[in-house]
C-alpha cells in the first residue's frame, strides 16, 4: 500500500492516508483553476475517514456541496471535500512525494486552457467522469 503524506507549503497542516486512493484525476473546472491558481487541479481522492489532518485548516465553500481547504496561514490548497459523498481530493502539489501521483484520467477538458497539450493518452472527458458510486 502506497501512504499519501503532504501538507502546505509552511507546514503547519499535515496529512496522512491510511488506504489506497480510489482514483487519481486531472479537473480542469474553472473552479479548479481559480482555486489552484494553474491551469488544472491534480488529485488523490480518498476516502474522508481514511485521512487525518491536523493544523491550522480554513475552508471555503465552493459550491453547495463542495468545501475546499487551505492552510489558514500560509494559504496554500490542500483539499476539496465533498462530505455527502463521503471524499477528499488531495492536491497533488501538497504531497510530500508528488511522483506518487498517477493519473487515470482527465475530465472538465472543455474548460481546458488552449495552450495546453494532453499528451499522456489518458482518457478525457469533456465534463464530469462518469460514476462509480461515489462523485468525483
Amino acid at each position: 500500500m502506497t501512504l499519501f503524506r503532504g501538507g502546505c507549503l509552511c507546514g503547519a497542516v499535515r496529512y496522512e492516508t491510511t488506504s489506497e486512493p480510489l482514483n487519481q484525476r486531472v479537473c480542469h473546472c474553472r473552479a479548479c483553476q481559480k482555486v489552484i491558481g494553474a491551469a488544472f487541479n491534480a488529485r488523490v481522492l480518498m476516502r474522508i475517514e481514511h485521512v487525518s489532518i491536523s493544523g491550522p485548516v480554513g475552508t471555503f465553500h465552493s459550491s453547495e456541496t463542495l468545501e475546499r481547504g487551505f492552510c489558514s496561514r500560509c494559504g496554500a490548497s490542500i483539499f476539496s471535500r465533498r462530505v455527502s459523498a463521503g471524499v477528499i481530493g488531495l492536491t497533488a502539489g501538497s504531497l510530500d512525494e508528488p511522483a506518487l501521483f498517477e493519473p487515470d484520467m482527465h475530465f472538465w477538458v472543455s474548460s481546458k486552457q488552449p495552450w495546453l497539450k494532453i499528451a499522456d493518452k489518458l482518457p478525457q472527458y469533456p465534463e464530469g467522469p462518469p460514476s462509480l458510486g461515489y462523485t468525483p
